[in-house]
């Protein structure tokens, strides 16, 4: 047996979107404890920058990149010249925390921003980054889904989970065309996350005791899930979507 690495993504430089806060800050600090370079991007500056001299204090290697991966000279000029290895689209929730309506009174500006934060920022920045790694013959793509992606729920996210479900079939299609590169492509699909209110609130509680393992998901989470799907050690999962929501079970 080889012996165990504690740092299975040393040399690796990684990409992570709207990492200065919430589940993105969490992947961004444990691919850069997983021996990573870590570009965290955020809207804001101030965010991405806090998130990176965070990472550096605990003796990672980090960059604050600020920029709208919604604009596309932006994201082009800001990862040129980045020889990026990992791709995590974690980017996802509009400034504000975008406006849920019923569908048919939801007004186009609004889905189209879902459209254009969702999927078309994916796409791009896929884009952007994959014919380096195809030249160098390894790569990781990690979109960042949601369980609204397979799920009808009657709150207002039809526009969102809209997206999220055209992100993952993207996945599934880069999985089958760059895996011979050595990319491999996958969909982490989040369920009920810390931050939706506080334990104690009856309506809280209620979202608790629907999840098998009795607790909400956790920053680490996901970012070990990322750490995982990065390293060799995952290497054979592709054109995956991995539902990590505690065990809840889709159709009650």
């Amino acid at each position: 047996m080889e012996p165990y690495d504690a740092r299975p993504l040393a040399g690796r430089v990684a990409l992570v979107t709207g990492a200065g806060q919430g589940v993105g800050r969490g992947i961004a600090m444990r691919l850069a404890a997983a021996g990573a370079k870590v570009a965290v991007n955020d809207l804001s500056p101030a965010r991405a920058d806090a998130v990176a001299a965070e990472i550096r204090d605990h003796g990672g290697d980090a960059l604050g990149l600020a920029f709208d991966v919604t604009d596309a000279a932006a994201a082009e000029t800001a990862v040129n010249g980045l020889e990026i290895d990992i791709l995590v689209n974690n980017a996802g929730v509009p400034p504000g925390g975008g406006r849920p309506n019923r569908f048919a009174e939801m007004p186009p500006e609004d889905w189209q921003l879902q459209i254009d934060l969702n999927l078309a920022a994916l796409m791009r920045l896929t884009q952007l980054v994959i014919p380096g790694q195809a030249k160098r013959g390894w790569g990781r793509i990690i979109q960042i889904s949601s369980g609204a992606s397979a799920r009808g729920l009657a709150i207002g996210v039809a526009a969102y989970g809209a997206a999220k479900a055209g992100g993952e079939s993207l996945i599934r299609h880069l999985g089958v065309e760059y895996g011979p590169a050595g990319i491999t492509a996958n969909s982490l699909a989040l369920g009920l996350m810390e931050g939706v209110g506080r334990a104690g609130d009856p309506g809280v509680d209620r979202l608790i005791n629907s999840i098998p393992i009795g607790r909400l998901g956790r920053p680490d989470d996901v970012g070990e899930a990322c750490v995982w799907l990065s390293s060799e050690a995952g290497g054979l999962a592709n054109g995956q979507v991995i539902h990590l929501n505690g065990g809840t079970v889709f159709g009650r």
